[in-house]
């Protein structure tokens, strides 16, 4: 089974393949080849484990892996229970982590994304989507030049993300992320 989207032009935009037991995405058209969509996955997980790697030796919370890639592979198994369909639509777009302080009196929901480079607009709609399911969560934005980080409200109604500081951790981390980085 499959079905195609559209955007808003008409043209094609997307498919969504049933492969077995696991549904996934399949761009097509010229800006989605295959291999650029691989890319795009691969410097997204880049990001993600560099995330958790830095909030991880920081120390000061559990990181709990919560996305979509993390749930839906273990449930899919039971995808033609129609409960189970419903609850994999429900977390589709799930942040990809949560943080838990050590005290276990805060809890944040972190969406995780890699950018060639920050583009305030293209944020601010990651972010209202993420508050349209998901209030409060916080946007992390990984890119060539540093990483950002602030509440997805402030991002999606006043365009407010901030740079992360000089730490020398975060340098290191920056570091090897430009070593997946291709020019």
């Amino acid at each position: 089974m499959a079905f195609s989207l559209l955007e808003p032009n008409g043209t094609p935009g997307a498919q969504y393949v049933e492969r077995g037991l696991f549904w996934r995405w399949y761009y097509v058209g010229m800006n989605h080849e295959p291999i650029n969509f691989a890319r795009q996955l691969i410097r997204g997980r880049i990001a993600e484990v560099i995330f958790e790697r830095m909030i991880r030796d920081e120390g000061r919370y559990t990181v709990i892996p919560f996305g979509y890639e993390q749930t839906v592979p273990t449930l899919a198994q039971y995808q033609h229970l129609a409960l189970i369909r419903q609850v994999m639509d429900n977390i589709r777009d799930a942040p990809d982590f949560v943080l838990v302080s050590e005290d276990k009196t805060k809890v944040y929901l972190v969406e995780v994304k890699y950018r060639s480079s920050l583009n305030r607009e293209d944020i601010k709609e990651v972010a209202a989507a993420l508050l349209r399911r998901w209030d409060p969560s916080w946007v992390f934005v990984a890119t060539p030049d540093g990483f950002f980080c602030a509440p997805s409200s402030a991002v999606a109604e006043h365009g407010i993300i901030i740079r992360l500081g000089p730490a020398d951790r975060q340098k290191q981390y920056l570091d090897l992320l430009n070593e997946f980085e291709t020019r």
